[in-house]
């Protein structure tokens, strides 16, 4: 296999001064000694042919594809909001047959679970009554919806698009690092990514026999329909959205038209008599499942909060009734906190008498008063996170923080354990990015997609984000992240 040491040794590549070689991080590309591992050489010999010119150029037309097509996302700041493209690598991260069905196994395991877990606690609470959990963590969760306790839910299936966020760890493991049950958002960059990649290296993909992930939309859209098939002999769908000016729309208006389904918004909803309409310009039309991109909370006026514009008032009771499917279904969230996450595989064991296949990251519940001391203790090794936020907000990185930051963050955790979880810095795993021209080694992390309904189908393929600033372990498109294409082999 070719080894990589130096720029001499791979003239065509525009290296940095300093040896791509692999850091204490697991790197997706290249062994520890340098050498390129078995399913990358086909990409590495192409990598070696082209020049820098040649890199840069399919980098260029790779964000102008993007921009043409309209693939972005908002950042809402303090005093600004911008849109923009989420920075997309030119080469591809790979993974082998053997690895991803490890992955697709553990995935399904773990959704399965959950699904479960969900299941029960809206219904018996037969795993709070055996105190496997503790009580008060799961109903005194801010995402508990004491509202979906007794409903019916088609195939017990709450949460019907996943997307769980994968790391490797320093001795090559896949771990889960949160799992993303309520809207999770990223599949469009993965669709879009592949479109790229095929253009960026149209030979190197053929020969790989790369799975396809071009499905996903007719997979998504069958998902939902066997959710209300007991409704009416053809469901209509729809994508309800919060609207353009929400940082994920594009994907909203972008999954609608691949699954050529209506996109609307609350105010193109009405309800009456407990059964959904969508307006047109030829009446109203019966809406049967609505896949929500609105969070809980605003979902209706007359049952959550009642400020809210971005829903319909009375499709809460509509759904009560069993007229129309929510997807993912309200109170979804409760199984994705942060300090729910904890329990996952106790969780496994207790529905499914299993081991969990895809083990957590070691997690410290800050509402415990001696790991709250530990976390205290440690907070310059340990990454502090809120257990209901996301995009990467809400969160210290303690190595890389300063030590004002520590002690704001310190205070904050004695002044509100409950709110706080905190893990291990793992160094995620590196694979090579095209960095202002050069070949550098960036963290990423792995959000594949799972679809559950009548069935549970995960999408042979993935979102890879990538932390682009240098020494970064945050790869969230909101806090300067990117992304790239996922090659899953299928031999």
């Amino acid at each position: 296999m070719a080894k990589i040491k130096s720029v001499e040794d791979a003239p065509g590549l525009p290296l940095p001064e300093a040896a791509y070689m692999p850091g204490r991080a697991y790197d997706e590309m290249f062994l520890a000694d340098g050498s390129v591992r078995e399913h990358y050489e086909a990409l590495n010999s192409r990598m070696q042919e082209l020049s820098p010119a040649d890199l840069a150029e399919r980098q260029k037309i790779q964000e102008q594809l993007f921009l043409l097509q309209g693939i972005t996302f908002t950042v809402y700041g303090a005093d600004t909001t911008v849109e923009r493209i989420i920075p997309t690598d030119v080469f591809p991260r790979i993974i082998p047959a053997a690895e991803w069905a490890i992955i697709e196994t553990g995935l399904v395991q773990r959704l399965t679970a959950l699904n479960m877990f969900l299941s029960d606690i809206y219904g018996e609470q037969k795993i709070l009554k055996d105190g496997i959990l503790p009580r008060e963590l799961v109903l005194g969760a801010p995402s508990f919806r004491r509202e979906m306790v007794g409903l019916y839910v088609p195939h017990g299936a709450y949460a019907n698009v996943c997307g769980s966020d994968l790391i490797r760890n320093e001795a090559g493991e896949y771990v889960v690092l949160e799992d993303n049950l309520r809207v999770p958002s990223g599949v469009s960059y993965m669709l879009a990514n592949r479109d790229a990649a095929k253009r960026a290296f149209p030979g190197t993909y053929r020969q790989a026999g790369v799975a396809p992930v071009e499905r996903y939309p007719d997979l998504l859209l069958t998902t939902l329909r066997s959710l209300a098939f007991d409704l009416r002999a053809n469901p209509q769908v729809v994508v309800l959205t919060p609207g353009v000016y929400n940082s994920a729309y594009f994907e909203h208006a972008y999954l609608a038209r691949l699954m050529g389904v209506p996109l609307v918004e609350g105010r193109d909803l009405v309800v009456h008599d407990n059964i959904v309409y969508m307006k047109t310009t030829v009446g109203l039309r019966r809406v049967d499942v609505i896949y929500r991109r609105v969070d809980d909370d605003f979902i209706d006026p007359l049952t959550f909060r009642r400020d809210s514009s971005l829903g319909a008032a009375g499709l809460f009771n509509a759904y009560r009734a069993g007229n129309v499917v929510i997807a993912n279904a309200p109170g979804t969230g409760v199984a994705d906190d942060k300090a729910v996450y904890a329990f996952v595989p106790e969780i496994i064991q207790y529905y499914l008498g299993e081991d969990a296949i895809l083990p957590n990251v070691e997690t410290f519940l800050c509402r415990e008063a001696s790991q709250l001391s530990y976390v205290l203790a440690n907070l310059d090794q340990l990454v502090v996170k809120a257990v209901g936020a996301s995009g990467g907000y809400g969160m210290l990185v303690g190595p890389h923080a300063s030590q004002k930051e520590r002690d704001e963050f310190a205070a904050q955790l004695k002044a509100d354990p409950d709110n706080y979880i905190a893990q291990p810095t793992i160094q995620l795993s590196t694979a090579p990015c095209l960095v202002d021209g050069r070949i550098e080694p960036r963290h990423i992390d792995l959000r594949p997609f799972i679809l559950s309904g009548e069935k549970t189908v995960v999408t042979p393929g993935a979102l890879t984000r990538v932390a682009l600033k240098r020494g970064s372990l945050v790869v969230n498109s909101s806090q300067g992240g990117g992304s790239k294409d996922t090659w899953v082999l299928s031999q």
